[in-house]
């Protein structure tokens, strides 16, 4: 099929143009050769960001294409297995070389910020906990953060420590996942069970604690559903030595392995211009360079008594995404080792009626104990009037929550700021120029959850 300069218009959705539109620099550079030298990046064409391609051209009065250049359109997904789930990119093919691409969403789309507005303030957390499947518990955070924040409330220092831990571990399993899938979409296939078998250590962990594998509704508005069960200690401090020896495997079997690195190294590059511009934030935004990171620009929780590194890379490129990832779980073990040191002792949730239930025992024993139980749970509690916006660190990056209150039991708006979502951006910059083979290593290295894209 060949695509002249006018159907262009219907491939690339048209932008309101800003004053001055951000050009990246269009120059090659230079990547380091595993086996010593320099490689050239793939020279490519300038990506006009807050634009179409097609305004951007007009405006330069340069032809988009070469009138005598044929290319084709090329649907990868939406049912693909190597697009992490649901999402379909439309590629514009020379050959084999991506000219353009364009991402199409919508396949999973689930409602579940306008579902939040008809569940109580309680049952909210089921609801988001949903979104990203891959890091449910920081959905879990952000709603309840938001929420207390309305209500004005302030937890327990052991709840605090509490959700910190199950984060954490939340995170490394969400990394762990991305080790595996990011192995077999670039043909490394013991990577995906290496991966899968350490995070399913983790995913025990949290089911003990939880009672689920996923999907928790364990981080709620107040504290957490219950403390931590015994013996978590030991089950935490078991996680906590395997992981450090496999992730040296992971080092042997890919970080310093020339094939790896020919996939990765140069491929999906980003720019911080870029990158800057596309509101991009988490792994991807950091392999560019800036070391952005709310737990340690906006410190939340207790990370402000926690030390640990902010991993940035300098190329922009899928292999730095993925060593960012890869030591990011270190640094998430880190972090662990300093919860298990400082985890105080007392409540896990509030101690306000009017927030949390009563305790299970004393509901056989009191009348005004179950009447308070069903009420809570049938009616929910009251938010005082009021706006708040609050953002934490996702593996994917920010993860922010928008929550609006009449003063009902339930959310007048809510509106969530999903890193997966604006991260897709960066697609069509990071593939254009490459070949199609490179393109499921570009999307690999955003790390997208639809679930999260789709909400």
């Amino acid at each position: 099929m060949t695509i002249t300069p006018e159907a262009h218009d219907a491939l690339i959705d048209d932008v309101a143009p800003m004053d001055e539109p951000v050009v990246a620099s269009p120059t090659a550079t230079r990547v380091p050769d595993p086996e010593g030298g320099q490689l050239d990046r793939l020279p490519r064409r300038d990506a006009v960001l807050r634009m179409s391609e097609v305004q951007a051209a007009e405006q330069a009065d340069a032809p988009l294409i070469d009138e005598n250049q044929q290319t084709m359109l090329v649907n990868m997904g939406p049912s693909h297995p190597s697009t992490h789930g649901v999402l379909r990119l439309m590629l514009e093919m020379d050959g084999e070389t991506v000219v353009r691409s364009k991402p199409v969403i919508g396949y999973l789309h689930t409602g579940m910020e306008k579902t939040g507005e008809s569940l109580t303030f309680l049952q909210g957390c089921t609801n988001t906990t949903r979104m990203d499947y891959a890091a449910p518990l920081f959905n879990e955070l952000v709603f309840s953060l938001a929420t207390e924040k309305l209500l004005d409330v302030e937890i327990p220092a052991r709840a605090t420590w509490i959700r910190m831990l199950m984060c954490e571990v939340n995170r490394i399993a969400s990394h762990l996942l991305f080790m595996a899938t990011n192995g077999m979409d670039l043909g490394a296939v013991s990577m995906m069970i290496y991966g899968w078998r350490e995070r399913e250590q983790v995913l025990r962990f949290l089911e003990k604690v939880t009672g689920l594998r996923m999907n928790h509704n364990y981080i709620r508005p107040g504290g957490v559903a219950a403390d931590l069960p015994d013996g978590w200690r030991d089950d935490v401090l078991h996680i906590l030595e395997m992981l450090p020896p496999r992730l040296e495997e992971y080092d042997i079997l890919m970080t310093g392995q020339p094939i790896w690195r020919e996939r990765l190294q140069g491929v999906g590059t980003l720019s911080p211009e870029e990158a800057l511009a596309l509101s991009i934030t988490g792994p991807v935004l950091r392999s560019t360079g800036i070391a952005r990171d709310i737990r340690k620009d906006q410190p939340y929780l207790a990370y402000d008594e926690v030390d640990f590194d902010v991993l940035v890379g300098s190329y922009g490129d899928s292999f730095d995404c993925y060593a960012i990832r890869l030591n990011e779980i270190r640094e998430s073990i880190r972090i662990v080792h300093q919860i298990l040191d400082k985890m105080p002792k007392g409540d896990f949730r509030v101690q306000d009626t009017k927030v949390t239930p009563p305790p299970r025992a004393r509901i056989d024993e009191s009348m005004e104990a179950l009447i308070h139980h069903f009420k809570i749970f049938t009616e929910g509690f009251k938010v005082p009037e009021g706006e708040v916006y609050v953002a934490i660190e996702s593996p994917r990056g920010e993860l922010g929550c928008y929550l609006v209150s009449d003063g009902s039991p339930t959310p007048y708006r809510m509106h969530i700021r999903a890193p997966s979502l604006v991260n897709l951006q960066c697609l069509p910059h990071k593939m254009a120029n490459g070949l199609v083979a490179d393109a499921v290593a570009s999307i690999s290295s955003v790390d997208p959850i639809m679930g999260e894209v789709d909400r």
